[in-house]
């Protein structure tokens, strides 16, 4: 596969080009590693592509989770406590999940232990790649990275998005990367207030 478009959300690009150029490297060299027609494999059951033959999610999925753990990016989890009152959620939102127990439950409050999962990080860097319908894109943009980022566990987001000409020989509702730059950019400047880059490819 290949890189067509790139964005760079508050500077997401630019810090890895400085700060860390082999890791952008390593994650191009990935998608460039990706046999696309090896993941066309899916036999299509919707009224207007019956019978073709699709791109899989699953096996392209399989593809860069094969490619990514053997460079060592590992799976991470960032863990925390809510609550419903909604000034507390405030005060602990930055803090290490034992002192928001602590706080919330000082208050009076009950804690309700969460987490956050991502399949993919290295050196402080996430990368979500995302075949998947759009509500799932949307949370890896909008809570998960920004969760990590929080948690002090990543400096950078990488979400890898199929461009609107891949997606044609997809199943229908898959996300895509032109609709997915178009929504943050949408969201002003700032917001998500996390560094990203978000990756749109090609076979």
């Amino acid at each position: 596969m290949r890189i067509v478009e790139t964005y760079s959300h508050l500077n997401g690009l630019e810090y890895l080009l400085v700060h860390l150029p082999h890791l952008w490297e390593e994650v191009t060299g990935i998608i460039n590693n990706i046999n696309a027609e090896k993941c066309k494999t899916k036999i299509s059951e919707e009224k207007t592509k019956k019978g073709k033959i699709l791109y899989s999610p699953v096996d392209m999925n399989k593809e860069f989770k094969i490619q990514l753990e053997k460079l060592g990016w590992t799976e991470s989890k960032t863990q925390y406590y809510v609550t419903a009152d909604v000034k507390l959620a405030r005060e602990t939102l930055t803090l290490d999940a034992q002192k928001q127990k602590e706080i919330i439950e000082a208050a009076g409050k009950t804690a309700h232990f969460t987490y956050n999962q991502t399949d993919f990080v290295k050196n402080r860097v996430a990368i979500e790649v995302q075949f998947g319908k759009y509500s799932f894109v949307a949370y890896d943009l909008f809570v998960k990275h920004m969760a990590f980022y929080i948690g002090e566990k990543i400096d950078v987001g990488i979400e890898i998005l199929p461009m609107k000409e891949l997606t044609v020989q997809m199943s229908s509702g898959v996300a895509y990367y032109e609709g997915e730059v178009y929504n943050v950019i949408r969201q002003g400047r700032n917001t998500p207030a996390v560094p990203l880059v978000v990756v749109g490819i090609v076979p």
